[in-house]
């Protein structure tokens, strides 16, 4: 008898030894899948998830708030090859697209970029993973659920994924196997990514109970990263959302489009977009690209737009990116003949083109709903009218994600209780990106976030080296101190990040820990405090609700109106609430525009939205019988555009605009004027 329990002990201890990784996990162990996939990546984590919050209420973890993954589906498929699931195992999800095969040189995108320096790759995914993913990969998966994992494991609890498309690009792209509508990509990304929560809750039991967990507002986010899990929003990035692209400065959609675009993201789940993306389109211009790529967009622009970028001198200490001039022989033998891509001056790096009035309709729109506006890609003229927009409303709901703004709308950013996230950089050039804001954060306690951009057709992380500053010593302690993290294994491939670098998503609490031994602490606490700082701005835009506009229901009169033959100049224009009619002054300096806000009401700020013809200096002036005027407010430094003055709160019935000196010669002219209390 004791011979056969002692056999039966061996059995069972065998039977156990050998059971597949995560099969049958304690019940206790709730972050252990019951049924992973085999043969399947691992994930090389050990230790439970943290969970709750801290002393004051918060939650912890970094926050990775511009990730792209579901890019597979985009631009026609076939240019991001590889998939980050797949219901039929690891081999399909992880393998290149055919037309990679036999040696890489099909690789179109990656080898005009210059990623692979001799034009090709071993093409052969799982489960040797010899070319890729690497740091340089521009078209393979980088973003595996099982990586990504990883990451959640070793800290991570806010991650934003961006549905992303190009219709030229999609055009171009010899390999698509589906259409080009952008909208319809969105569509089908946003599907894949709930697919994938799906697939994830399956290994664990049944719906709602994986760790990948998609959240549509701040306090479902909050529970679930309390729960120890990864809040997951979708975001929108695409070139030409609801169709609004420009053809020869033609703008091909209109507003009542565009509330019905928002409203079906909204619906879909997206809770923040970019208005553009690479190509100038009908809503804004965008900040450029340079180098090669820089090259390969201008002509997309022009396939798509017919005109390429155009460039000014910039008014102010921010600009664009120079624009790229490397020649791109197979691409721009795709433009007509005898059309070139133009060269540009040195001392003109801004663009153009600015936010039109219907991007304005647009973010405004975005307002309304609560959704978080990315000013990345941005051109500098249309963040600069975005920001005064988004102050004159108090709107705090802004995001600069991956490092594509210019570091000086940093203060204006956070001011408005916005975020920010830096690009994952190298990790020395990453630790000096964010000492830049380090004295902003302080001041306005905010977290910092990461952009990973992991499938968004960038470059990573390269490798420090086994012998470079201070490496990796593996295993080590996760930023929270709860988890042992080893070399990350799949297949027959072991990542180590001193010698892959930014290779995928599974490497970034690596990547991490370079940081912390090249850094110190502070920076990753600064980054351990990104998932709170994301919620809060998340948060208060949610939570916004527009100031009462006085102006509203008021009665607008002038000290002259400009006559013409063609359209009415006159003072009620400037309170329809219609950003295409506008009031129009005399020409000479001394001039205003009075509102009666029919009975006493208190007054605090100001908003002047000008027409090119503005004020050089003028004042806002108040007063209770419209007879008696007293200054509140007043500026000799007006810079038109979007101008809110605010001012000690008080009571009046009457408001008035006075232009003390022109800043053209043309007289006054206010497309709106906004009277609040606040």
């Amino acid at each position: 008898m004791n011979a056969i329990r002692t056999l039966l002990c061996l059995v069972l201890i065998g039977f156990v030894a050998f059971a597949p990784p995560g099969w049958a996990s304690p019940p206790d162990q709730w972050w252990e899948p019951a049924n992973r996939p085999v043969p399947d990546s691992q994930v090389n984590v050990t230790g439970k998830p943290f969970t709750g919050t801290d002393a004051k209420g918060d939650v912890r973890g970094f926050a990775d708030v511009h990730n792209h993954l579901m890019t597979n589906e985009a631009f026609g498929g076939e240019l991001v090859c590889g998939k980050p699931f797949s219901d039929a195992g690891v081999a399909d999800a992880l393998e290149d697209c055919a037309a990679h095969y036999p040696d890489g040189s099909g690789a179109l995108l990656e080898n005009l970029t210059g990623a692979e320096p001799d034009g090709k790759h071993d093409p052969v995914g799982w489960p040797t993973f010899k070319d890729w993913p690497s740091y340089r990969t521009m078209s393979h998966q980088q973003n595996y659920y099982a990586w990504l994992e990883r990451s959640w494991r070793a800290g991570q609890r806010v991650l934003v994924t961006d549905l992303t498309s190009n219709g030229v690009i999609c055009s171009i792209n010899p390999n698509r196997d589906r259409g080009c509508d952008e909208m319809e990509s969105i569509r089908l990304q946003a599907e894949k990514t709930y697919d994938l929560q799906d697939f994830v809750d399956r290994m664990y039991g049944g719906e709602g109970k994986g760790w990948f967990r998609i959240v549509t507002d701040p306090a479902q986010a909050k529970q679930v990263i309390e729960d120890g899990k990864l809040a997951v929003i979708l975001g929108v990035e695409t070139s030409e959302p609801f169709g609004c692209k420009q053809v020869l400065d033609v703008p091909q959609c209109s507003k009542a489009g565009i509330d019905q675009g928002l409203d079906e993201l909204k619906a879909l789940g997206v809770r923040s977009m970019f208005l553009c993306h690479k190509f100038d389109n009908a809503l804004c211009g965008v900040r450029f690209d340079s180098g090669t790529t820089g090259t390969i967009i201008n002509v997309g622009q022009f396939l798509s737009t017919g005109t390429f970028w155009q460039t000014e001198k910039c008014r102010g200490p921010q600009h664009d990116n120079p624009i790229g001039d490397a020649p791109v022989p197979e691409i721009e033998e795709k433009l007509p003949a005898g059309t070139e891509v133009p060269t540009y001056a040195d001392d003109a790096q801004c663009n153009t083109r600015g936010l039109t009035r219907l991007g304005e309709y647009a973010m405004r729109g975005m307002m309304q709903r609560g959704m978080l506006v990315e000013l990345d890609h941005m051109s500098v003229k249309a963040t600069g009218r975005a920001l005064d927009i988004l102050e004159s409303a108090d709107y705090p709901g802004v995001i600069s994600s991956h490092s594509w703004a210019d570091l000086g709308w940093a203060e204006r950013v956070y001011g408005l209780g916005g975020f920010i996230g830096e690009y994952m950089f190298g990790p020395e050039e990453f630790i000096g990106a964010a000492g830049r804001t380090e004295a902003l954060r302080t001041e306005y306690d905010k977290g910092l976030g990461i952009g990973t951009d992991f499938n968004g057709l960038g470059s990573h992380p390269a490798p420090l080296g086994a012998d470079g500053p201070s490496p990796v010593t593996y295993p080590f302690r996760s930023a929270d101190g709860g988890s042992v993290i080893d070399r990350q294994v799949t297949g027959e491939r072991v990542w180590d990040v001193n010698t892959d670098g930014g290779a995928h998503v599974g490497l970034v609490p690596d990547w991490i820990e370079q940081i912390r031994r090249l850094g110190g602490t502070e920076a990753v606490q600064d980054l351990m405090g990104g998932a709170q700082s994301y919620l809060d701005t998340w948060g208060a835009a949610s939570d916004y609700t527009p100031p009462s506009n006085l102006a509203a229901g008021s009665r607008a009169t002038a000290s002259s109106s400009e006559w013409s033959a063609f359209t009415s100049f006159a003072p009620g224009r400037a309170i329809d609430g219609d950003t295409s009619t506008r009031w129009a002054s005399d020409w000479s300096d001394d001039q205003w525009l009075a509102l009666d806000l029919r009975s006493e009401r208190t007054v605090g700020r100001v908003v002047a939205d000008w027409e090119g013809a503005h004020a050089a200096a003028w004042k806002v002036e108040v007063s209770s019988d419209g007879a008696t005027w007293r200054t509140v407010w007043s500026t000799d430094a007006g810079k038109g555009g979007v101008e809110t003055a605010t001012f000690e709160p008080t009571t009046a019935r009457y408001v008035r605009i006075h232009g003390v000196s022109r800043a053209t010669r043309y007289g006054y002219s206010l497309w709106e004027l906004g009277v609040y209390d606040r």
